[in-house]
């Protein structure tokens, strides 16, 4: 049982160190800190925070989310659309592919035009 107590310390101590190097405790800190500061408090400490650390508004983040669903249905289109063409450039080479065949198996080598 103390076994595990002190595994589960040692990742706790080293995720500690990992946060802190990185930076992220220091951020957290300055943004809780301005926001403590604040003499009117935000109506949502949690956009306050998204907002101070860079992160999209609400309102940012739901018209990303409406343009990115838009230009992907349009991607769609533009790939269905693309498809087709492929489709029908392959036909018309197979049917130009059939047509020479047919000139050439009349019996006479093809001519040569000037």
């Amino acid at each position: 049982m103390m076994r595990y107590k002190d595994e589960k310390e040692a990742k706790k101590e080293a995720f500690r160190k990992y946060l802190e190097s990185s930076g992220v405790l220091d951020a957290l800190t300055k943004v809780l800190v301005a926001l403590y500061e604040q003499n009117d408090k935000p109506s949502s400490a949690l956009e306050f925070i998204q907002q101070k650390l860079g992160g999209p508004s609400l309102s940012e983040y739901e018209k990303l989310q409406a343009e990115m669903s838009e230009l992907q249905n349009k991607y769609g289109d533009l790939l269905g659309t693309h498809q087709e063409t492929c489709k029908e450039l392959e036909e018309l080479k197979n049917s130009h592919n059939v047509a020479s065949a047919t000139d050439t198996t009349d019996g006479e080598a093809p001519k040569d035009e000037p």
